[in-house]
């Protein structure tokens, strides 16, 4: 398989999806549904490394990592980051709750040894995925290495379609309160040219806009998340790099650094995505047939524990709080999935329900940071905290 068609098949299995989003109002996400089909194509006719094949793999999508994640960062002002206060602590909630649901209920059922191992990857990324496989293998438990990975698989083709559902049933309540007035939003300033978007803390003028070219403009963006990867690796990332991409698109957007949306204004954006949600897929390979059937049961019965453990802690964490039960168990299930999915259901959800690019960007605007911030919350943060003290249980 030559380069383009490598590519050209990935795209065709996103485009899929998406068509298959947009055809059923978002109901069934684009997310799910390309996870799908990249499972059967690997079990089928696709090469394991069709992703790299395409160069849509290593290092590109790590480079789109740091660059998209940065832009989000962008997307958020200090106040908002400040305000989501109650985010991070429903995120956490949620993490508390598949914590106590898979090993209590989890390890009655499935054992000591498949709890401690599949805790860490239910609660966050590829990273916990790996300490915990490699921990298990050193111990020479080469089945529960497996399922390790395969937590990291299969989580999402659980959390995709509850999180749709959840931010739909959010999305259509706020629409309908912003249409009778209930709720009033002004829409924020995107575009470089309109001096009103500086913040109070801009200290660097807007760049003309004849010379705010898209090497310009990714030129910022790229200095802004070098610093971060620098100030993460100098620190010995006590916090993740990618947490501090997002810190860093934060601040820079607010001194002025960097525009706000750096990436939509360059054009760059839905190369990059695509770049990553690629390579996202690809992890799909490591989920052969046979180990699927021979870890299907402790597989999807600790997933399912740990989503109810976290959807009753969050939902309760979140009334008490004044968040929706829907909005709060939309913020935990990122702990599934983590960044893009995140973004790419809130986005998916905001295009079913609104009928203008005004009520579109008024939904991103209140369930988008929250979705962020949950994300990153769980996935590169606690994640690794908690694998790093589970390792220690095995």
């Amino acid at each position: 398989m030559n380069i383009i068609m490598a590519f050209t098949i990935i795209l065709i299995s996103l485009a899929i999806g998406d068509i298959v989003s947009t055809k059923t109002k978002a109901f069934v996400p684009s997310v799910f549904v390309t996870a799908v089909l990249f499972i059967i194509g690997f079990w089928t006719f696709f090469p394991q490394t069709i992703v790299d094949i395409s160069s849509l793999g290593m290092p590109g999508a790590l480079l789109a990592m740091y660059l998209l994640i940065t832009h989000m960062g962008t997307m958020m002002s200090v106040k908002e980051l400040v305000r989501q206060w109650k985010t991070i602590t429903i995120g956490v909630a949620g993490i508390i709750g598949v914590v106590l649901g898979v090993m209590t209920i989890g390890r009655l059922f499935f054992g000591w040894d498949a709890a401690v191992i599949a805790t860490p990857p239910l609660t966050g990324g590829i990273v916990a995925s790996i300490m915990m496989s490699e921990a298990a293998a050193a111990k020479g438990l080469d089945d529960l290495s497996v399922l390790a990975i395969l937590v990291y698989v299969a989580q999402g083709f659980i959390g995709y379609p509850i999180t749709a559902l959840c931010l739909k049933k959010e999305g259509t309540a706020l629409i309908r309160k912003y249409r009778s007035g209930e709720m009033v939003w002004e829409p924020k300033v995107e575009t470089v040219e309109v001096p009103e978007q500086k913040s109070k803390f801009r200290i660097i003028p807007p760049v003309p806009e004849k010379y705010n070219t898209t090497y310009v403009i990714l030129m910022r963006l790229g200095l802004v998340a070098w610093a971060a990867v620098a100030f993460a690796t100098a620190t010995n990332e006590i916090i993740s790099k990618f947490v501090i991409c997002l810190l860093f698109g934060v601040i820079a957007a607010e001194l002025g650094i960097v525009d706000r949306k750096p990436l939509n204004l360059s054009g760059s954006f839905g190369w990059l995505m695509t770049s990553l949600m690629a390579f996202v897929f690809a992890g799909l390979a490591r989920a052969t047939p046979e180990m699927v059937a021979k870890m299907a049961v402790p597989l999807f019965g600790i997933i399912i524990i740990g989503v109810i453990g976290m959807g009753i802690i969050s939902i309760i964490v979140g009334r008490v709080l004044g968040v929706s039960k829907e909005m709060a168990f939309a913020i935990a299930l990122t702990g599934l999935y983590g960044f893009p999915p995140n973004y790419i259901l809130t986005d998916e959800a905001t295009k079913a329900l609104a009928n203008t690019k005004e009520e579109r960007d008024f939904l991103m605007d209140q369930m988008l940071p929250r979705m962020l911030v949950g994300g990153f919350t769980t996935v590169t943060v606690a994640s690794v905290i908690i694998a790093g003290i589970f390792i220690k249980f095995i």
